[in-house]
């Protein structure tokens, strides 16, 4: 599996209600597109907004269950819609240790996200299931509604994202939180999930 996410940093006055829209009308031609485990369609805003961010944005968090979904939508109509809207976006994308997700991810109204630094030599091998542990943990008994630890071996970043049906008491610093306007995901028992 591989994770991914660009962001769209918008201007201070920038109406995102704009953003709201687009969600609105396009946000469900993901929804069973091959490939995509899910899709979340995330904004955040400056001021007057449960996030709190310092920015406007507008940031999809994708969790793809093979290449082949992530190479179709990148090199597709899809991809060349939000680049000209937006402009060409740098796309980060994660190799996925772990994506849990509960049987009520549909019902995600808050996401947060955090990326790490991985240290020079550290030990991948107790990293990797500590964080895939972690994962599970934070859906099994923490809350979240779905949970991916994944990592990039090029700049050695780490991240961490949840999904959550309220918006988090108290996150840390250096985590971004989003709310959530579209959730796509395969239907039950479809060949995606």
């Amino acid at each position: 599996m591989i994770a991914m996410q660009y962001s769209f940093a918008l201007p201070a006055d920038y109406d995102m209600g704009i953003i709201d829209r687009r969600i609105a009308e396009k946000g469900h031609l993901l929804d069973n597109f091959p490939g995509l485990k899910f899709k979340a369609y995330l904004t955040a805003r400056k001021s007057g907004d449960e996030t709190r961010s310092q920015e406007n944005l507008y940031a999809p968090f994708y969790v793809w269950n093979q290449t082949d979904g992530l190479n179709d939508f990148v090199c597709g109509d899809g991809f060349a819609g939000v680049t000209q809207a937006f402009g060409w976006p740098q796309v980060k994308t994660w190799i996925v240790w772990r994506a849990q997700l509960s049987k009520s991810v549909s019902h995600a109204a808050f996401a947060t996200r955090e990326i790490l630094t991985t240290a020079p030599h550290a030990a991948l091998d107790e990293l990797r299931p500590r964080e895939s542990d972690e994962a599970f943990d934070d859906v099994e008994r923490g809350g979240a509604l779905a949970s991916v630890a994944a990592f990039e071996p090029t700049t050695w970043t780490r991240v961490r994202f949840r999904l959550w049906g309220e918006r988090p008491a108290a996150v840390g610093a250096g985590v971004q939180t989003y709310k959530v306007g579209h959730l796509s995901l395969p239907t039950a028992g479809s060949e995606n999930r």
